[in-house]
């Protein structure tokens, strides 16, 4: 789950209210079935005591929702009587859910957004290359670039000096030109690789053309990129295989994603409720498991990958926090040591989601039958 477009909750104080419900309009009844679930929002925030304000905040935004394009589904996050986050879902939820907490209830996100990440797609061909950002909401184009007219080469087939120099020049010319749109590309790609917000970086188009940018680009960023073939600029058919090829493509980083951090906490996981110790199979420091053990490493922002898996109890206890994100402990005298003199409840996943938030780690869902933490929660941790 892509958590950063979590950070404006940050920036505000709670109680909070969190609302999930379907906005799909696939049936004859849509309209009069939406009509339903605002109205049973409205009854549920009346009953959990939520303020005038928020709520009328709530059910303003709810009265607004465009017709078309609308999204599987919606959560909506209001605090001090104003809608913070409005995020719309890959998941329909199943039933409505508004809830009054000190804490936005994020967790329920885990499953209902969608894992694809978000990728920098560059369409690159002898000229330059073709941004766009894809979300798997749909898309947006960036920019083009080094895109200008250039004589086109005739290709023969052989690499000979040809007996006319001016032929040998001119694939001289064409060989340079290539390298330097390449590293003109690269050099934009990662520019703007920071500030895109995307997880992996696609390059479409021929093998030659993309694998020069590829060998352009630094260290760090060729770790995330992947090639797709075809230019996908035809569309129809072509187009179409492409989707599928970029979708494939994104399946499998989710998929590697949770394999590397799973074996990275499995060689370094201990006890549960310990870091993971000395031992022969393991490394000390870098796992930790059960709940107490991730609260006091996500308190630290310790945690570089924190693991909720579907089945355990862990996520749902309660633990106590303050109002800022390290302010979380399993017992309420340890966050009145920090400072809180009156430390609140709140559910665990809810208050480690807010940590990981904060300090930039990812979050992992453990799909139930793949072996994960015990009880639910676990972590690698950055040292």
């Amino acid at each position: 789950m892509d958590i950063g477009k979590l950070k404006p909750l940050l920036d505000h104080e709670g109680p909070w209210a969190s609302v999930y419900l379907d906005t799909s309009r696939a049936t004859a009844d849509a309209v009069k079935l939406q009509q339903l679930r605002e109205r049973s929002v409205a009854d549920r925030l009346v009953e959990q005591g939520v303020d005038t304000a928020t709520r009328a905040a709530v059910l303003d935004r709810l009265a607004h929702e465009p017709v078309s394009r609308a999204p599987a589904g919606r959560a909506i996050f209001a605090a001090g009587g104003e809608v913070v986050l409005d995020l719309s879902l890959d998941v329909s939820p199943s039933v409505v859910d508004a809830s009054w907490s000190v804490l936005p209830h994020v967790a329920p996100l885990m499953e209902l957004l969608a894992d694809d990440p978000l990728c920098l797609v560059a369409y690159v061909d002898r000229a330059g290359a073709d941004l766009e950002l894809r979300a798997p909401h749909g898309w947006e184009p960036r920019e083009q670039v080094a895109r200008t007219e250039r004589p086109e080469s005739q290709d023969r087939g052989h690499r000979t000096v040809p007996d006319d120099r001016g032929e040998w020049h001119y694939r001289n010319w064409v060989a340079n030109e290539r390298s330097r749109t390449a590293e003109t590309v690269a050099a934009e790609l990662t520019r703007q690789w920071p500030s895109s917000g995307a997880q992996l970086l696609v390059l479409v188009g021929e093998p030659r053309e993309r694998r020069a940018v590829h060998a352009k680009l630094p260290e760090q960023l060729r770790q995330v990129t992947v090639e797709a073939d075809g230019s996908g600029r035809s569309g129809g058919a072509s187009m179409h295989l492409l989707d599928q090829q970029i979708a494939q493509l994104c399946e499998g980083y989710v998929r590697q994603r949770l394999e590397d951090a799973l074996a990275r906490f499995h060689a370094g996981r201990g006890r549960p409720g310990e870091h993971g110790p000395l031992g022969a199979d393991s490394v000390p420091g870098v796992a930790a498991e059960g709940m107490p053990a991730v609260v006091d490493a996500a308190r630290s922002r310790q945690v570089a990958s924190l693991l909720v898996g579907e089945a355990g109890a862990d996520p749902g206890r309660s633990v106590w926090v303050g109002p800022e994100p390290e302010q979380v402990a399993v017992q309420r005298g340890q966050v009145r040591a920090m400072g809180v003199p009156e430390p609140v409840a709140a559910r665990a996943d809810d208050a480690l989601l807010r940590c990981a938030v904060a300090a930039g780690a990812e979050v992992l869902r453990v799909p139930d039958g793949v072996e994960g933490p015990a009880g639910g929660l676990g972590a690698v941790l950055r040292w």
